[in-house]
C-alpha cells in the first residue's frame, strides 16, 4: 500500500530498525576488504578467514586470475537474454564436462536453484521421456539442499521448514546409512535419490562408502536417478574437483554453486547426456543464469583449479590441518571427534560452541558451526601451512579457555 495508507508506526519509519528483513542473525562485524586468506572490517581489524563465505571463496578472496577475467568482461558485455547464444556458456560448460563425468550443463544463479533444476530434471525425465509418472525424491536426515519450497522440503532438517506449510508433495526423508529404511521408502513413484557426499550443514558427516554402494545398487535395481548435491562439497573443497570422485561414482545428476564462481553468484546443474531430451526448449529457464559476467568467472575459476592442481593441494592441506588438530586437540575431553574430507572439517564438541565462535572473532579468527556442537573449518584451498598453524593454535587456546571457564 502507499505510505499514506500505511499504519502510523510504519509511516514513522520504525525508528532504529534496519530497512532489511531480519532474516539473518548477523555477527557485529562489517567486512569491507579481502585478500587471500584474510579479511578486514570497517574498523581496520584483520581476520584470518576459515569460513570462506561458507565454502564460497575457494581460491581465496579476490583471486588474481578471476579478477582479471571479470574486469575484462566488464568492458565487453554484462547481460543478454538466453534467447540468444552466449559463447561464454559453451566455454564454461565445455570445461565442466571435460573435467567431470557430466555431458550437459544448465547454468543458474545459486545452489538452491541448481538443486531445484536437478529435482525438475529427474521428474521430467521419468514423466516425459520414460512416461512412467514417477515424481518422488528420497533424501536423508540432517541433509541441506536449499531454501526454495522444494529444496527446503528435500532438506532433512525440520528447523528450515517451520512456518512454511503446506510443503510440496513428493519427498521422503530417511536416516543416513540405514539401508533397510531406504529400501522401504522406494515405491513405484520414486524417481531419484538425492544425497550429499559430506553432510556439511548437518554436522560434517562423510557418507560411508558401503552405503554409497548400496544406493548405487538400489538405483540400478529400481531404475532410479542418482542426484549428488555438490553445492558445498564441489570445486575442490574435499580434495577432489567433486566429492563423488572419492567414491568412484558417476551420478546421473550433480549440482554445483558456492566455489564455482569464487564469490560471484552462479550455480550449475550437470547431468548425463541421456537426460538432454527431458530438458527440451521451454522446459526450464533462468533470466540471469549463465550471463557473460558469471561465465567469465566460472571459466577463470575452473582454469585456475586445473592449472594449479588446486584439489590436490586441498587434499594435502586437509591432511595437514587434521594432523595439527589431532596434535593440539586430540586428547582434549571437550573434543569428541575430528572428521571431514579435504578442507571441509568438523570438530564435534561435548557442548555448544557458539561462544567459542564469538571469541574467535574477537581475536581475529573466523569460523562457523555445523549444528550447535560442531565447529566447521572452511579455509580457502590455497591456504598456507603457516596460516593453518596460526588458526589451529588459536583454536586450541579458545577451546582450552572455554572449558576452563565452564569448569569453574
Amino acid at each position: 500500500m502507499a505510505k499514506e495508507q500505511q499504519p502510523q508506526a510504519a509511516q514513522q519509519g520504525e525508528a532504529g530498525l534496519s530497512p532489511l528483513f531480519p532474516t539473518y542473525a548477523r555477527y557485529p562485524i562489517s567486512l569491507v576488504k579481502g585478500e587471500g586468506s584474510w579479511l578486514w572490517d570497517d574498523q581496520g581489524n584483520k581476520y584470518l578467514d576459515f569460513m570462506c563465505g561458507l565454502a564460497v571463496t575457494n581460491l581465496g578472496h579476490a583471486p588474481k586470475q578471476v579478477k582479471e577475467k571479470l574486469k575484462a568482461q566488464l568492458d565487453e558485455l554484462w547481460h543478454v537474454s538466453n534467447l540468444f547464444h552466449i559463447p561464454g556458456q559453451e566455454k564454461a560448460a565445455a570445461l565442466l564436462t571435460q573435467h567431470t563425468c557430466a555431458d550437459a550443463v544448465f547454468f543458474c544463479n545459486s545452489g538452491a536453484e541448481a538443486n531445484e533444476a536437478a529435482i525438475k530434471l529427474a521428474r521430467r525425465y521419468h514423466q516425459k521421456v520414460l512416461g512412467n509418472g514417477r515424481f518422488e525424491i528420497i533424501t536423508f536426515t540432517q541433509s541441506f539442499h536449499g531454501r526454495t519450497l522444494a529444496t527446503l522440503t528435500a532438506t532433512g532438517q525440520d528447523k528450515v521448514k517451520e512456518g512454511f506449510l503446506p510443503l510440496p508433495a513428493g519427498f521422503k526423508t530417511v536416516p543416513l546409512h540405514d539401508v533397510k529404511a531406504l529400501e522401504s521408502a522406494i515405491t513405484s513413484s520414486t524417481a531419484a535419490i538425492m544425497i550429499e557426499m559430506v553432510q556439511a550443514e548437518g554436522g560434517v558427516y562423510p557418507v560411508d562408502p558401503a552405503f554409497v554402494k548400496a544406493i548405487q545398487e538400489l538405483c540400478q535395481k529400481h531404475g532410479l536417478l542418482l542426484i549428488v548435491d555438490e553445492v558445498q562439497t564441489g570445486m575442490g573443497r574435499t580434495g577432489k574437483l567433486f566429492a563423488h570422485e572419492h567414491y568412484g561414482l558417476q551420478p546421473d545428476i550433480f549440482t554445483s554453486a558456492k566455489g564455482l564462481g569464487s564469490g560471484f553468484p552462479v550455480g550449475a546443474m550437470l547431468g548425463k547426456g541421456y537426460l538432454r531430451e527431458a530438458f527440451a526448449a521451454g522446459s526450464h529457464g533462468s533470466t540471469f543464469g549463465g550471463t557473460p559476467m558469471s561465465m567469465a568467472v566460472v571459466q577463470a575459476t575452473l582454469e585456475t583449479m586445473v592449472e594449479e592442481n588446486v584439489p590436490q593441494r586441498a587434499a594435502e592441506s586437509g591432511q595437514y590441518l587434521v594432523a595439527r588438530l589431532h596434535e593440539e586437540l586430540g586428547g582434549h575431553s571437550f573434543v569428541k571427534d575430528i572428521r571431514g574430507k579435504g578442507l571441509l572439517i568438523g570438530i564435534e564438541c561435548a557442548d555448544a560452541v557458539g561462544e567459542i565462535v564469538l571469541e574467535g572473532q574477537r581475536r581475529g579468527l573466523l569460523f562457523v558451526t555445523a549444528g550447535p556442537n560442531v565447529i566447521r573449518l572452511l579455509p580457502n584451498l590455497l591456504v598456507s601451512k603457516e596460516e593453518i598453524d596460526q588458526a589451529v593454535s588459536l583454536l586450541a587456546e579458545l577451546i582450552q579457555e572455554h572449558t576452563a571457564v565452564k569448569s569453574l
